[in-house]
């Protein structure tokens, strides 16, 4: 840890991303091996899958680059 140096925001938006992009990669695939009832009309593209997995490597390269 640097000494006397202040936590960047950046390293707390990046455990917010990398949270919310396992939590909503999570449920993505819990779709996958139970799909809903009435599905919306765009089910097939698994946005939250994609998008899921997006946030989380954004959100481990932020913590990466802006680790304490």
């Amino acid at each position: 840890m640097k000494e006397g140096g202040l936590l960047s925001i950046w390293f707390f938006i990046g455990v917010s991303l990398l949270v919310n992009g396992l939590l909503i990669f999570g449920s993505g695939v819990y779709e996958l091996w139970h799909p809903p009832a009435h599905p919306v009309v765009l089910y097939g593209l698994h946005a939250s899958v994609w998008w899921g997995a997006l946030m989380t490597i954004i959100g481990g390269i932020y913590c990466y680059h802006h680790a304490p």
